[in-house]
Formats: structure tokens, C-alpha cells, sequence
């Protein structure tokens, strides 16, 4: 026990906290700018068991928010290169990599076998999954998302309000990464406060970390934070689907103006056009892009005047 000894000395975590984090599983989902600090602070903590999803590979444009990975490993699968180093960093840590993308399909099974999820693959897609997910189970989830200098981390579901609570309605456009930039560090800091919610959860500690936001701003040298306890579900969220849970009947359309239609099946029908689409009384309608954002907002406008099933798809393979 040496070894936890500055943790265990606090009266709120002891020996009885240790053994509690030693028995505790937890899927994280993204093994990037914010998986990595996650990991490591959740090896560090002595979590008994981690199950990583992460379909993406070692790349030298996100060394420097992710210095888990040398320059040796680029190319390598970043699950399996995450689950070597942090074997070396605590061999007690059980670690199971899953070197594929989470997706609606695989994901129920993951977030009922483990205790807490922590999203930290910072898509639209994968985020309103996991939180769609775990509110239907009452699972708690931590998720996080970094961009420039600034950024979110927020204990969702469980006993709390889910993702969609916070933000009902999602942005036009949205920038990502690679498009807008992020520094490292801010990445690493609000993945090392996801890590913390974690802990907090898996030990019960009070105030809960389930139903509070805090934002960082690195730009502005701020911190701001609120509760959201009693914030309401939407209605009628739009759920995302797995490719392989597109249905024969289904009416597909991409969205996407940037590359051909993802099925043969599937119709060319921009956003703006969305508004004159006249689906057929039963049918269903997959609504698909690259990363969901478009799919989410041509689907709201959809549901305001044709009531039937919608659902969306984000072509991320």
C-alpha cells in the first residue's frame, strides 16, 4: 500500500476507499489528448480495471497533447500502445484494449459491464451516444471536450441530467482539432479533472461530481462551474445508430456535399433541402454526415413538422 499511501492518508478515501477503487471498473472511450492524462491518473489512482476503446493509431501531429506515446510507437494501434505504458506505470491495473471504434452497436454492453464510463473521444457522435446510453442505464459518465484554449468537463447521468440536458441545442457548425488547433495542456488539465470526477464517483465523495459543468478558459485565465441537477431531458432526443443497424426499410440520406453517398441505397440530399423531404408514412429516416453535427440539426428540423421515426448515422469509418 505504499504506494497509495498519499491518497489513503485523506480521511475521506483510507483504506476502505483504496480497496473500493480497487475493485472498480471503467470504460474509457478515447485514448487522445484526454484519455491519455485520464489513464494516467486513473492507473496512478490504482483502478482494478480499465476497458479502452480506441480505433485510431499513434500519430506524430498529436504528440503534443498526448506524451504517453514516443515517436517509436507512431503507427501503432494508441489502445494497445496505451495499455503497454500503463502496464509499466502500474503492473496491479488491468487493462483491456479494444483497438475499434466505439459505436451504438458495441457500446451497451461496454457501459453496463463497467462501473463509470469517461467519454473522452470529444466527437458529437460518440458523446450523445454514451450519454444517451448511459442515462438509459443510470450509469454515471464523465465527458470532456477541448478546443483552442478552452474547454468543459461534466459529471452527466447517473443520478444527474444527461449530456443532452446541457445542451439541448448543438451548434451549425462546429470546429474540431484539427481545424481550430488545441494546446496541449489545456487538453491534459481538463482530462486530469475528468479523472478527478472519477474518483469522486467511484468514492462516493460529496458534493457529487454528477450534475456539475466546469469550464476552463486558459485564454482569459478563468474558471467557471455550475450545477445542473434539475435540468430537463429534451422530449424526443434523436438517437444515433450503428451502420450495422440500418434496417431494409430504411430511407437513407447522406447530407454530405464533400464525398459520394455512403450506400447505394442511400439518396444525396443537402441540409437546406431537408425542409421539402417527404418520407413515406412507416418508413424510417437515417439522417447521415461525417461527424453527426449535420445529421443532429437537419433531424430537429425534420421532427418540427413530420412525426415519424428519425435516426442518425455518423460516417466516421
Amino acid at each position: 500500500m505504499t504506494r497509495y499511501a498519499r491518497q489513503t492518508i485523506l480521511p475521506e478515501i483510507g483504506a476502505e476507499g483504496q480497496k473500493r477503487l480497487s475493485r472498480a471498473h471503467v470504460l474509457v472511450v478515447g485514448a487522445g489528448g484526454l484519455g491519455v492524462p485520464v489513464l494516467q491518473y486513473l492507473a496512478g489512482a490504482g483502478i482494478g480495471q480499465i476497458t479502452l476503446v480506441d480505433g485510431d493509431t499513434v500519430a506524430a501531429h498529436n504528440l503534443h497533447r498526448q506524451p504517453l506515446y514516443r515517436m517509436d510507437q507512431i503507427g501503432q494501434p494508441k489502445a494497445q500502445a496505451a495499455a503497454s505504458a500503463l502496464a509499466a506505470l502500474n503492473p496491479e491495473v488491468r487493462v483491456t484494449p479494444l483497438c475499434h471504434m466505439l459505436d451504438p452497436a458495441n457500446a451497451p454492453a461496454l457501459i453496463a459491464a463497467a462501473d463509470i464510463t469517461l467519454d473522452c473521444a470529444d466527437t458529437f457522435a460518440a458523446s450523445l451516444t454514451l450519454s444517451d446510453l448511459c442515462h438509459a442505464q443510470r450509469k454515471p459518465l464523465i465527458t470532456a471536450s477541448a478546443l483552442a484554449r478552452a474547454g468543459y468537463v461534466a459529471g452527466c447521468c447517473g443520478h444527474a441530467p444527461s449530456l443532452r440536458a446541457i445542451f439541448p441545442d448543438l451548434p451549425e457548425r462546429g470546429a474540431t482539432c484539427a481545424t481550430a488547433g488545441v494546446m496541449g495542456p489545456v487538453v491534459g488539465a481538463l482530462g486530469a479533472l475528468q479523472a478527478q470526477m472519477a474518483l469522486s464517483v467511484l468514492l462516493d465523495l460529496t458534493p457529487s461530481a454528477l450534475g456539475q459543468l466546469l469550464r476552463l478558459d486558459a485564454a482569459t485565465w478563468r474558471m467557471a462551474g455550475f450545477r445542473f441537477d434539475n435540468a430537463p431531458e429534451p422530449a424526443a432526443p434523436l438517437p444515433f445508430i450503428a451502420r450495422s443497424q440500418i434496417r431494409a426499410q430504411d430511407m437513407l440520406i447522406d447530407l454530405r456535399s464533400e464525398a459520394p453517398p455512403f450506400s447505394p441505397q442511400a439518396r444525396h440530399i443537402p441540409p437546406e433541402a431537408i425542409a421539402s423531404l417527404s418520407p413515406p408514412e412507416n418508413a424510417r429516416v437515417v439522417l447521415a454526415c461525417a461527424t453527426g453535427l449535420r445529421a443532429h440539426n437537419a433531424g430537429q428540423n425534420l421532427q418540427q413538422r413530420w412525426p415519424g421515426e428519425i435516426a442518425l448515422l455518423a460516417l466516421t469509418d
